[in-house]
């Protein structure tokens, strides 16, 4: 039986798990997903080393970035992220191995996103600087729009406080994806702190979030008339990704 799972700390809210095993179960497939709660990052090569039947893992918080220096290989888009959330392990002769490094948060979003964008959208705002916004960041890239990060506190001119959204930016940029666990269940009375009351209808707000449904984040945007939406369909269409890296 071919096995996948997911490291990180703390697994209690794990979709993948629950996806993954009913899909087995759907399409009668020889396997099994399992979470593999690990402390420490230094713990993930007994995980490789204790289930020999391994073919693949997803990486969550937060580990994204702290599991790179374990890897082989990063593919092109993963690489210039700077975050992991597929491996891909790679069986060879003689009980060797190889780990294959991969990104399915640019997959997701990419694919969940484009079909909304409309010709004003050339400019974004990223709301956080986690391992997710690092994948936005490249998806919106690809998608030949130009980002900037928003963070509660001043790192370099690169990035914007929130108190730096002027009108003229809040105006210049109507993309505005939010990155942070902000306004996630069961803190649902919360949102990022941008000026909604400059939010237009030629805004378009994407929340990775999906528990709630609707966040506040969203429902101050359509308030003001934005299109909004959530990270529903991204989780969907990431997981659709992460098992076509796995068996290609």
């Amino acid at each position: 039986m071919q096995k996948y799972g997911l490291i990180g700390y703390p697994l209690k809210h794990s979709f993948s798990i629950g996806y993954f095993n009913e899909k087995f179960k759907a399409e009668n497939i020889d396997a099994e997903y399992v979470n593999f709660e690990i402390p420490r990052i230094e713990d993930f090569m007994e995980v490789i080393e204790e289930n020999p039947n391994l073919c693949g893992l997803n990486v969550t918080i937060p580990y994204k970035e702290q599991v790179i220096p374990y890897l082989d290989e990063l593919d092109k888009d993963t690489a210039k992220i700077g975050a992991v959330n597929v491996i891909k392990i790679v069986r060879l002769p003689k009980g060797k191995i190889k780990l294959i490094g991969c990104n399915s948060d640019i997959i997701g979003f990419t694919q969940s996103i484009e079909p909304l964008l409309q010709p004003q959208h050339k400019k974004a705002l990223i709301l956080g600087t986690g391992g997710a916004s690092k994948a936005v960041y490249r998806g919106l890239e690809n998608l030949g729009i130009e980002s900037t990060f928003v963070s509660r506190t001043k790192k370099d001119d690169k990035f914007l406080t929130y108190g730096e959204l002027t009108p003229e930016i809040m105006a210049g940029h109507t993309v505005i994806v939010n990155c942070t666990p902000v306004g996630m269940f069961p803190k649902v009375d919360f949102c990022p702190d941008i000026p909604y009351e400059l939010l237009t209808p030629n805004h378009l707000l994407y929340d990775l979030l999906y528990n709630p449904n609707e966040t506040l984040f969203m429902k101050k945007g359509k308030a003001q008339g934005a299109v909004t939406k959530n990270g529903l369909e991204m989780l969907l269409l990431q997981a659709f990704a992460a098992w076509e890296i796995w068996n290609k």
